[in-house]
């Protein structure tokens, strides 16, 4: 199990003025009532918004952008949560595209020069499989890599220690122990998702996925990603007829019954790709690009991590 210390690590941060943008604080916030004296921090997810409220505690005010269920590839702020970014000590931000919404604003933002972290950039991107940019980045232009970083617990709980570094440069705090203790945590959980689905024999770790987020989380506990029912990164693109078919070929060829969609976004393309195979063909949503509802057993990060992977073992046993 790693350590986790200040020294030896890169902390680069984008200028971004922020503001406390939102919404859902009692989703995402582990006190009811944060201390008026600590930074305010607005997140632009709720699964980031976990990170960092287990980061704070309540030392700190914490405010989420993007609601629970919420597709983060198209969600729009309001001009409210646009003004509350602009004021808030430290925006948050997963970037890497994810929030296409929220891009001009950002931007904005970090024109003004303010405060803004944007955490995928920094946990070692990767393409997305098949890329043509895979060995053609230039700078800290990520152009082609995959946002759904958050999908590996490793990568997250490295991201848990970036976002107490960039709250120490805003203020002092407990940030860094707070930090790694639940670095810590979310490496338990990692451990036992690999423990869990150590019951699946090789052959059974394949995925047909809505579109194109279990990149990480299949490398990280190796499974084999055979078929995405929406072509790239983002769920706003539309699959041709023929690119439905080759799916259809391949999960018949792979001997793939199980679909897995997501609780953020729309699964009646994957309804239709399933209709064509037959009724042995089931749809299982996990949660990916947002956290679940409280008493859904996936309202955290963590409890993420461990419903995702009963929901797979459960369709692949």
């Amino acid at each position: 199990m790693r350590s986790y210390t200040r020294s030896g690590r890169t902390f680069r941060r984008l200028a971004v003025s922020a503001g406390v943008v939102a919404l859902v604080a009692s989703a995402c916030s582990s006190a009811d009532d944060p201390s008026d004296d600590g930074p305010r921090i607005v997140v632009t997810t709720g699964v980031w918004g976990d990170v960092v409220s287990n980061v704070v505690g309540d030392a700190a005010a914490v405010e989420v952008v993007i609601p629970i269920g919420a597709d983060p590839h198209d969600y729009a702020p309001s001009s409210q949560q646009v003004a509350s970014m602009q004021e808030a000590d430290l925006v948050v931000a997963n970037g890497l595209g994810l929030e296409e919404g929220l891009e001009d604003v950002l931007s904005a933002i970090v024109g003004d020069g303010g405060a803004v972290i944007e955490l995928a950039p920094q946990l070692d991107p990767q393409p997305f499989r098949g890329d043509s940019h895979a060995d053609d980045h230039e700078g800290d232009d990520h152009e082609g890599d995959d946002p759904h970083v958050w999908m590996d617990p490793v990568r997250v709980a490295d991201a848990a220690m970036l976002v107490a570094e960039a709250l120490e440069a805003v203020t002092p705090g407990p940030w860094i122990e707070r930090a790694a203790s639940y670095a810590s945590d979310l490496l338990t959980a990692h451990g036992a998702a690999v423990d869990t689905f150590a019951v699946l024999a090789p052959d059974a770790k394949k995925l047909v996925t809505s579109h194109d987020a279990l990149g990480y989380f299949a490398d990280r506990y190796e499974f084999a990603i055979v078929g995405v029912v929406i072509p790239g990164g983002s769920t706003l693109s539309d699959p041709s007829s023929a690119e439905i078919a080759e799916l259809v070929e391949t999960m018949e060829r792979e001997n793939v019954a199980t679909i897995f969609g997501e609780t953020s976004s729309s699964s009646t393309l994957a309804e239709v790709v399933a209709a064509e195979l037959g009724e042995e063909v089931s749809v299982v949503e996990l949660y990916t690009g947002s956290l679940g509802e409280p008493g859904s057993g996936a309202d955290t990060v963590i409890g993420m991590i461990e419903t995702n992977a009963r929901l797979i073992v459960d369709a692949l046993g």
